[in-house]
């Protein structure tokens, strides 16, 4: 029996991608599939950087096509390509940066900064390009929890170079100020700010920018929905009642301003122990899931409170780069790549596609 592409393909239909949930064909993730005889060559293209899981994919597609009768060698290539998603109506793409994820809460305490910072890091260790905006003028602490320190140079005068640690680049009011000067700025000045460090900083290639929004539903999430391309959001909360309280205001004002949620991440849903590892719900339970299910969005993962994530975002490394092999580390990149894949499944961005009109007086 002489093997076709159809065979290649209806073997291909019954593999799932454990991320999309999705099977190859469908997903027109399988690419450049190519017999020489029995030998089989294709491409599996995923839309979400996974080189955890490139491995993985590539020994389901393998084991499915050995199924097939006669089939020799088989040589699967696993890669990943980030593109740009559609943002609100009216706003343009920057230059530059692909997707713009915006990280938010609706109070303050509830672990937002760290959870941006290694949401950042993870989507990095998976392979993409990224950078992270810390755009909480009041109160800047990713300078702290990436470890870097100095002023921003410029080559031009006109825009500065990110800071860079841990393969992230990073731009913060922090890094041009003392860190004991306190922000006495009004909101009209707090806004132009945080234009200027986003259109102003010479982002290089990034695949993701993640934005460390500040806590509440003020003037600079105004301003970021009106003027800056946001991709999705992802909003932070612990699992207590006064915490989802905002966190549902947070969420509803995304909505207003046709952002979409890209899930909620439940942070400090259990306490566990340094001395014994007992794990307790001081804040409560399933408050996050709740929340998920009340509104219709995903639930990306719960994070428990332990003394290490405290230390190691106090120290300048992030858990997923401190421990990245460790369980709370696994969970920040599990966490990542859903996100990832739901900007994945969102509808691309097709501006660049369309012609620029000009009309000229002849």
């Amino acid at each position: 029996m002489t093997l076709t592409v159809e065979d290649v393909k209806q073997a291909l239909s019954q593999v799932i991608d454990p991320n999309t949930n999705k099977d190859f064909v469908t997903s027109k993730s399988a690419k450049n599939i190519k017999l020489t005889g029995a030998d089989i060559t294709l491409d599996v293209e995923l839309g979400y950087p996974a080189r955890s899981q490139f491995a993985l994919i590539r020994d389901l597609v393998i084991a499915a096509l050995q199924s097939l009768p006669g089939v020799a060698k088989i040589d699967v290539h696993v890669s990943s390509k980030i593109v740009a998603h559609e943002v609100q109506r009216g706003v343009k793409l920057m230059p530059n940066v692909k997707n713009i994820i915006a990280v938010a809460s609706g109070k303050g305490g509830v672990g937002k900064s760290t959870t941006a910072a290694n949401l950042a890091l993870a989507l990095a260790a998976e392979g993409a390009a990224v950078g992270i905006l810390d755009a909480d003028i009041y109160g800047p602490s990713q300078p702290m929890l990436m470890g870097i320190s100095g002023r921003p140079e410029t080559t031009d005068g006109k825009t500065m170079e990110p800071l860079e640690n841990h393969g992230l680049q990073v731009s913060s009011i922090g890094f041009m100020i003392d860190p004991d000067e306190p922000m006495v700025w009004r909101g009209p000045i707090v806004t132009q700010a945080l234009q200027q460090l986003l259109t102003q900083t010479n982002w290089r290639d990034l695949d993701y920018l993640i934005v460390d929004m500040p806590p509440g539903t003020g003037d600079v999430q105004l301003t970021l929905s009106q003027k800056v391309p946001v991709t999705g959001a992802v909003i932070v909360t612990t699992p207590q009642d006064i915490a989802l309280l905002d966190a549902r205001k947070g969420l509803k004002m995304f909505e207003k301003v046709s952002i979409p949620i890209l899930g909620i991440v439940e942070n400090m849903s259990t306490h566990i122990c340094s001395n014994c590892g007992h794990a307790e719900a001081i804040f409560g339970e399933g408050g996050g899931e709740k929340m998920c299910a009340d509104y219709g969005i995903d639930f990306l993962g719960r994070l428990p409170l332990t003394m290490a994530i405290r230390e190691q975002a106090d120290a300048g490394k992030p858990t997923v780069i401190a421990d990245p092999d460790g369980a709370i580390a696994t969970i920040y990149k599990d966490i990542a790549r859903k996100v990832a894949v739901r900007v994945a499944e969102k509808a691309k961005d097709m501006s660049s596609k369309f012609p620029t009109i000009t009309i000229q007086n002849t």
